[in-house]
């Protein structure tokens, strides 16, 4: 099993970012390459369309609203990798700041463990980058 993880402070409360990132299918409201999220199963199964039109379908396996975090597995995507299980947090940071972790768990399948982490960490600091700029913008 290999594991990754992100983290990014913003001079944004907590509170604020979780209202825009906290919601299982908001990921288009500040991911730019998934520009579709449809979600079904009451709101337990988000099906992501990304810029290329490829399908990423991931369930909601853990929410918490009072400690600002989720956790969510992949039930169907194009990734070399299986047991893929992940977590959203935000938390407080004195002088009214946040910091946001994204981080994910797998056992990468038909390439190494490096080029899964690889592949992982760009997708968490890319999308974190990303919201740095949603925020600001």
């Amino acid at each position: 099993m290999a594991t990754t993880a992100a983290t990014i402070d913003l001079p944004q409360p907590a509170e604020r970012v979780w209202q825009l990132i906290g919601g299982f299918g908001s990921l288009p409201d500040w991911l730019p390459y998934i520009p579709h999220s449809a979600l079904s199963e009451g709101g337990r199964v988000r099906s992501l369309t990304n810029e290329e039109g490829g399908v990423i379908v991931e369930r909601l396996e853990a929410f918490d609203n009072q400690a600002r975090t989720y956790s969510y597995s992949i039930l169907q995507a194009p990734f070399p990798v299986t047991g893929y299980r992940s977590t959203l947090s935000v938390h407080e940071v004195p002088g009214g700041r946040s910091r946001v972790e994204w981080s994910g768990t797998f056992t990468p399948a038909g390439t190494s463990d490096e080029d899964a982490v690889a592949l992982f960490h760009g997708i968490y600091t890319e999308g974190l980058a990303a919201l740095r700029k949603t925020l600001e913008g």
